[in-house]
């Protein structure tokens, strides 16, 4: 196995004789050297390309002394926040401080600045001057248009305005990050690079490029949330790297200017990345604190594939990696597979062959290779697209040989599953070796909602879809002779979602005789469709109003109702009933969710004085759904 680290020391800067840096990559995590984080990728292939790269990890924002250790580089500070954004890292969804941090030593909180991609770039402003900046990752390119802010609740400016640097990547970066260091060595100024497919810069007006798609301002979708809400649309219109063009937002007396979307890495690109030497490990000088929590999900992993064609409202993967899905070769994942067995610490067990979406191994149609994906549209919601092309056989395939691998016992699938995908194909051989071989006892899965009104603002498939493959994967679990489980992944407070339809995800798992040990409310990060409507209360793509539950006792209500059956949640949950009038739901009998004490006839449902024979207690938008004639079928 490879063990040599890049320079994170000046030490080890002077061990490997290296006396100025081509390249300086400051980082928001602590250094981990896998593929599963994008710091060690980009470094790991800016020092394959020959140039020498150190590595500054979480400096102290409140003195100069890290951010000097290595002097100034010789072509340019390249900045990121690390595997998330740091606003994310730090709070909750309801805006609580963290206690800890996954990706620092240790799991201790509170190593990394707020918004660190800007104070990062504002020191090495203050300390370094007009130095090449180059900023990139998660935080940056989620950030790269005037976007809303959840913590600070207002609009704010593109974080390459904010942060003072002169070129910003998004997207997973490899291609740009050759094209600029080769430039730069060339002896190019970074201000002249106005042409890389997958950055952004800020340029006066008069330079602004002709033919662009422009955003309404800085300025207006400021004033105006129909404003806002179609500059989300524009940005996302034009995200595909066959047909998208070149997108541009005024900033007040500058341009910001996002050319098209970097082209996706080939296979054999993508085969050299996963090749390079990673230690796969974190720094040896984490060691003494604990180590750094995040590998530990990933460390005997391997990623198969990039891109998502899901296309999830609240996802950010449409506008980072992209909704294109490219692949590994099968002879690089084998190859991946066999270095993971020959590591000292590996007891058998690899625990995910996946990615954004495990089973997605090729892109959904043929056309897209040519013409792009459907502009406005998803493959899979809210039915599958006819032109869909579901297939798992060369997934399945690359599974049972590297289960075949001399030293591996068992090989695990906990990257998200599409069961949606799933169950469009035919051949049911894949679902039967997943649930045989590659699920630990419970299989999680992300139906989200069940409501078709709050699924539709999501993007995903209606509920009809999640049943169907709940039956199925029962009835082959039970087959085989197994006692396994979904484990559904469920959002509260999502838009759409009123307390009537929390109420109807309540009843649903009740049902279903599901009891989530974890819900998750809906967090308004950067850069999504979903955060567009949370913050306008309007549908980007048809401009119709949305109900969106803002107030925290609201949002505290649809989550206590997913788990109504706590007893830390009944007086909460009990409130929500009665405000939603679902008086039916409160009392002993099986159907209700909770019981009043101070409820008449208690032991027969509750007080049903109140009660009118025939009276339709859901919400008026679940039965307007239920009326809604439903598109396509779904395969049983």
């Amino acid at each position: 196995m490879y063990d040599k680290f890049l320079p994170l020391t000046k030490h080890e800067m002077d061990e490997q004789g290296i006396e100025q840096f081509d390249f300086i990559y400051i980082t928001g995590d602590a250094y981990v050297d896998h593929p599963s984080f994008g710091a060690a990728i980009v470094t790991r292939l800016i020092e394959s390309l020959g140039y020498t790269v150190g590595i500054i990890s979480q400096p102290d924002w409140h003195s100069d002394k890290d951010f000097r250790r290595f002097g100034a580089p010789k072509y340019a500070f390249l900045v990121t926040s690390g595997n998330i954004d740091s606003m994310v890292a730090h709070y909750t969804a309801a805006k609580r401080k963290r206690s800890d941090d996954a990706y620092t030593a240790g799991g201790m909180a509170g190593k990394r600045p707020d918004r660190a991609v800007i104070v990062y770039c504002q020191k090495l402003r203050e300390y370094f001057g007009d130095i090449p900046i180059a900023i990139g990752g998660l935080e940056a390119s989620l950030r790269r248009f005037a976007h809303y802010d959840y913590w600070d609740d207002a609009v704010r400016p593109s974080i390459l305005a904010d942060s003072g640097a002169d070129l910003l990547m998004y997207g997973m970066g490899e291609h740009q990050i050759e094209e600029i260091c080769t430039r730069l060595a060339n002896g190019e100024n970074i201000h002249e690079m106005h042409d890389i497919r997958g950055t952004c810069y800020m340029t006066e007006p008069v330079n602004t490029p002709i033919g662009a798609a422009q955003c309404p301002s800085l300025e207006q979708v400021r004033e105006s949330r129909r404003e806002y809400a179609k500059a989300t649309k524009i940005q996302y219109d034009w995200q595909d790297e066959v047909y998208g063009k070149t997108v541009i937002q005024r900033h007040g007396n500058m341009m910001l200017v996002q050319n098209p979307p970097a082209k996706s890495l080939t296979t054999e690109e993508l085969d050299h990345i996963y090749s390079l030497p990673y230690t796969r490990r974190y720094h040896p000088s984490y060691e003494a604190l604990g180590g750094v929590p995040g590998i530990e999900e990933v460390r005997f992993s391997i990623t198969h594939n990039r891109g998502c064609f899901g296309y999830c409202n609240f996802c950010s993967i449409a506008l980072h990696q992209g909704r294109r899905v490219t692949v590994r070769s099968e002879e690089s994942v084998l190859a991946e597979a066999e270095r993971i067995v020959q590591m000292p610490d590996f007891k058998g067990y690899i625990h995910d062959v996946g990615g954004p979406t495990a089973n997605f191994r090729h892109t959904s149609c043929e056309k897209q290779l040519e013409k792009g994906l459907c502009m406005g549209k998803k493959c899979l919601a809210p039915t599958p697209c006819p032109a869909l092309k579901a297939d798992h056989k060369e997934y399945l395939a690359m599974l049972r040989k590297i289960r075949k691998i001399k030293g591996v016992k068992r090989v695990f699938i906990r990257s998200g599953i599409r069961y949606d995908y799933l169950m469009e194909d035919k051949n049911d051989e894949f679902m039967r070796e997943l649930i045989k071989y590659h699920v630990s006892g419970q299989l999680k899965v992300a139906p989200e909602h069940c409501s078709a009104v709050v699924l539709d603002k999501m993007g995903k498939p209606h509920i009809e879809a999640y049943k169907a493959f709940q039956k199925r994967f029962y009835e082959i679990t039970k087959g085989i002779g197994k006692e396994q489980y979904l484990v559904p992944y469920l959002m509260s407070s999502h838009p759409g979602s009123t307390l009537n339809e929390a109420i109807d995800l309540a009843l649903f798992l009740r049902d279903n005789k599901i009891r989530p040990e974890q819900v998750q409310d809906f967090y308004p990060t950067p850069g999504t469709i979903s955060t567009c409507m949370f913050y306008t209360e309007l549908d980007p793509y048809t401009m119709e109003k949305v109900y969106v539950p803002k107030t925290p006792k609201e949002k505290a209500m649809q989550r206590a109702l997913l788990q109504y059956f706590l007893p830390k949640n009944k007086e909460i949950v009990l409130e929500a009933l009665k405000k939603a009038g679902r008086y039916d739901l409160i009392g002993t009998s099986a159907k209700c969710l909770v019981d009043d004490p101070a409820a008449k006839n208690k032991g027969k449902g509750g007080d049903r004085s109140w009660h009118k024979k025939g009276k339709d207690h859901r919400g008026a938008n679940a039965r307007k759904a239920e009326k809604r004639p439903q598109k396509g079928k779904i395969r049983k």
